[in-house]
Parts: C-alpha cells; structure tokens; sequence
C-alpha cells in the first residue's frame, strides 16, 4: 500500500490507532492533515465547516513530524487533526458565532479548551457550522446556512431515495451540527461543541458519533462565548468511546481564568477493556417515555435495557417526578441569562456596528436589529420580560426552585443505588430538512432538547453513543446519565455498550463526492487558509 493510500485509510481509525500509526511512521502528520483537508473539500456540500485553517494547520502538522520523527510526541493527540465549533475563541482565527454580529471578529486568545488541544500537539484544520449564538436544534438557523447529514449522502439513505440529493436531506441536529458532521463524515478526529440544553448530544446522536457532555465545572468555559453561564459546557465529539475518554483526560482540570471549575478526579491512563457489568445497576426512568417518542428509538432503547439485563445488569424503572416541568423550567432560565449574556453585544466594543450614527441609542438599537437573527431577538426579548421586577418572582425565582427539584430527582435516584441512567437522546431519527423548517425554533428546541436539557440543568455528566440505523438508514442513538463528576464511570459503561453494538462508520453513496458545491455558496461560507 502506497503512503497516500495509508493516510486515506487512517481517516476511518480510531484517535488511539492513528496515534499508534504517527508513532510507527505509518503515516505523517502532514500528509494525514492533507488527507482531512481534501475530505473537508470533498464534502462541501454539508456546509460543516465556517472557517478552513489549511495552511495554519500544515504548519502544525509538520511541527508535529519533527517531534515524531525525533521520538518526542507531546501526548496522544501529537498530529491528530481536530475542529472546533465556532462559539469558541481561536487565536487569530475568525470567530463568528454563525451570527452577523460577530462577522470578521477575530479573537487574541484561544479558549482554554482549544489551547490545551493545540498544547498537546492537536492539529486544527477549521471552526465548525452551528445555530446563530448555539440557540437551535437542527444547525439550520445560522447565517452561513444550514449544515447537512453526512448520512443523507450514505448509501443506506441515498439507495432508498427516489428525490434530489439537493431537496430530500435531513438535518443534523443542533446546535454543534458542523462538529458533529466533521466527525461523521471523517474530516476530523475529534471536535469541540458546546452543550447548555443537549447541543453537543442531540447532533451527535443524529449523525451517529459518540458526544459526551462533561460534568459541569470539569472542564473550563473559558473563551466559550457564553450562552447560559450555569448551563454551558464544552463538549467531546468522536468516533469512539474511547476517544472521547482521551480528550477528556486531557481537557479537564481547574482553571484560574474560569473559576467553575473543579479539580479533576484522580483518572487511569485509559478505559479498561474488561468490565464487569453485573455490578451495574441501571435506571430506566419512566417519564422519558414521552409524547412523540418514535417506534424506532423504543425499539433501540428496549434492545438495550434488555441487553443490560441479559448480561448481568441490574436493570429498574425509575422516577424523576419534575421532568414534566423540565422543559418550561430551562425555557425561562435560558432566557434570562441569554438576555443578560447578548447584552454586551452593543456595537461599541467588537462585533457589528450599524451605520445609523444619529444617536447612541439608535445606533444601538440598529446594531443589534441588524447583527441578531429573529431567534436571537426574541430570546433576549423573552429574558427581559421575565426580568422584569413585576415579573421576577413568577417566572425567575420559580424556575430556580423547579430547577433545584429536578436536581434534587436526578441525586434521589442515584442515592437509591443507580449507576447509571439509560434514555433516548431525541424523539426520533433526524428529520428531514424540508419538514424541520415548518415549525419555529422555539418549538423544534421545546421537542427536541426534552430528554437532555434535564442533565444540564443538573450539572452531570451524559454521553450518547450511536446504537443502530433506523429503518431509513439514519443513526440512532441513546444517552447514558452518570453522577455528578463521575465522568469516567458512565464512559466505562458506554464503552461496554459500544462493544456490543459496533456501530458502523459512515459510507458514502458512490455518486455523493461528484458533487458540485455553488460557488456563491463556496465564497460565503469557506475561508481557505487564514
């Protein structure tokens, strides 16, 4: 087998095989960052990506080879590309939030996140496509357009369509859609999202790859523009379990410019391979058997919790009495800090600013009109009223208490004895774009967020790992609940999962990478090299 022929085949590994490979000189890290780049280019047509880092990420690449070469790899990550939503700030790299406001905004510091990634020699080849300021669940509501499936183009999918690639493709969720595309469709390795109701989830879930939202606190928010400071967190998007598991080790800790943090538990080098389940006990809670959950998700959650069992597991049904309340709760919550957080978005500092210039105060007001899309406005306009001080009692401080008793369900369940919780991550496979477009945001977020906002509100850990393909060919996927800092543990029990499902990886319909992208398209949403 030829070198190039090698590094094409290293996209479909694992981030623990292709660091063995650097290792080897099986491959090199700048042909393994050209192999990525090319399959960004040859997957255009998913909108994933924002910003292309190309030449940024050679010359981290080729750093990476003399390291490797000279038998110093700086960790595990040395030479492994890598992308990151683009909420997160990136050193002298546009930064825009998929929003108007922060068009051209170029930060001069990386999130702690990001840097500690590029610490370990990670290699970043682009931003990733997301809802305007992460508010959205399908990635369908930012200005650079809606991010496609990767297995929309899958032979699975395309072999059962009669329509137009172009009119009949399904959303990939939201809002880190373009991270969790990036890895689906095998241009990244891993990739940063961020996750305040299930954002890091719900698009894993829907594009088949393993999304694990940390415990709050354990990893840092800094340089995360913020959305909901109680809520936000950073997410880990990967092929595998065990992958997630590495960046993870890598990523949590304290940090002294985010003071949410907490020290991170004491952690082994990796997963172990041998676990035996039969000292689980799983809850399955019964309120998540909610309105609208599909035929197909029931089936792989029954599957599942039947698999558990057969192999020694114990397996109970469980109550968290204030999910119903759940939804309301984080509607109100998310608001009134949204409100807070775009309130310095005032076209006096950074971002967009209008022209208007008759006054302070209109251009202001013409600098947020213009900069925020409607989804953005009306959240801030939902925060303010609820707010108000005639109004702060009835909604805010309520929601904080409901809040406080959905926490307080999730620790009586695992004081009881439960390890882990198993549940669906959405309703259904992912939808058709066509179809998700005719309702609101308000309303698709109210469906689709309904079985991971609770964990958010709770501060634990979740991941969802990808189960099966539904009927037509889409993934399918189920979360794991853990306990609060716990992270390791639910990761070991999805490992478990991962191994006796062997989810398959995406394989494109052979006329899928013929595609032409419009180049009207190319020029708004591809900068090739910054």
């Amino acid at each position: 087998m030829s070198a190039s022929s090698a590094a094409n085949a290293m996209l479909g590994l694992s981030i623990r095989e292709v660091s063995q490979a650097l290792r080897d000189g099986r491959v090199s890290a700048t042909e393994l960052c050209k192999k990525c780049i090319n399959q960004i280019q040859r997957t255009h047509y998913l909108n994933a990506y924002i910003t292309i880092t190309e030449e940024m990420a050679m010359e981290q690449a080729q750093r990476a080879d003399n390291r490797l070469r000279t038998g110093k790899p700086l960790g595990p990550l040395d030479g492994i590309p890598f992308s990151v939503k683009d909420n997160f700030c990136t050193d002298n790299i546009k930064t825009t939030c998929a929003s108007n406001m922060l068009k051209g905004y170029v930060p001069p510091f990386n999130a702690t996140v990001v840097q500690k990634l590029l610490d370990q020699g990670a290699v970043l080849v682009g931003k990733t496509n997301l809802d305007e300021f992460a508010m959205g669940s399908g990635s369908a509501d930012g200005v650079f357009g809606p991010v496609r499936n990767p297995w929309s183009y899958a032979t699975q999918y395309r072999e059962q369509s009669k329509e137009d690639p172009d009119s009949d493709w399904a959303i990939t969720g939201g809002s880190s859609g373009g991270s969790a595309a990036a890895v689906a469709s095998l241009s990244s390795f891993l990739a940063l999202g961020s996750d305040t109701g299930g954002s890091t989830r719900n698009p894993g879930s829907l594009c088949g790859v393993v999304a694990l939202k940390p415990s709050y606190g354990l990893l840092s928010r800094h340089g995360l523009i913020p959305l909901v400071n109680s809520m936000d967190v950073p997410g880990i998007m990967t092929r595998s379990v065990h992958d997630a598991a590495t960046v993870l080790r890598i990523l949590q800790g304290r940090d002294e410019r985010d003071s949410t943090t907490v020290q991170a538990p004491d952690t082994p080098p990796s997963l172990p391979e041998h676990f035996d389940i039969r000292d689980i006990c799983v809850g399955i809670p019964k309120e998540y058997h909610a309105p609208g959950l599909s035929k197909d998700i029931l089936a792989q959650w029954s599957r599942v919790a039947d698999m558990f069992e057969q192999a020694g597991a114990r397996v109970q049904e469980v109550s968290l009495p204030h999910t119903q309340h759940s939804i309301v709760c984080y509607h109100v919550l998310c608001c009134c800090e949204v409100a807070s957080n775009m309130a310095r978005f005032d076209g006096l500092e950074y971002g967009h600013r209008s022209a208007v210039d008759s006054s302070t105060d209109a251009m202001y007001a013409t600098t947020r009109h213009e900069g925020f899309n409607n989804v953005v406005r009306r959240r801030i306009l939902s925060g303010n009223y609820f707010l108000l001080k005639s109004n702060y009692e009835r909604y805010f401080v309520k929601a904080q208490q409901t809040r406080r008793l959905i926490t307080e369900d999730f620790k009586t369940i695992f004081r009881s004895g439960i390890d882990v919780l198993l549940t669906p991550t959405t309703l259904s496979d992912a939808a058709r774009y066509s179809d998700f477009i005719q309702e609101d945001n308000r309303t698709r977020s109210a469906q689709e967020d309904v079985f991971t906002q609770p964990v958010n509100m709770a501060g634990l850990p979740a991941v969802t790992v990808p189960t099966a393909l539904s009927p037509r060919g889409l993934p399918i996927g189920l979360q794991l609940i853990g306990q609060t800092l716990q992270d390791w543990k639910l990761l070991t029990v999805a490992h478990w999962i991962e191994k006796q499902l062997n989810f398959p990886l995406v394989c494109f319909h052979e006329d899928s990478n013929k595609r032409e992208l419009d180049h009207s398209v190319r020029e708004r949403t591809h900068t090739v090299g910054l």
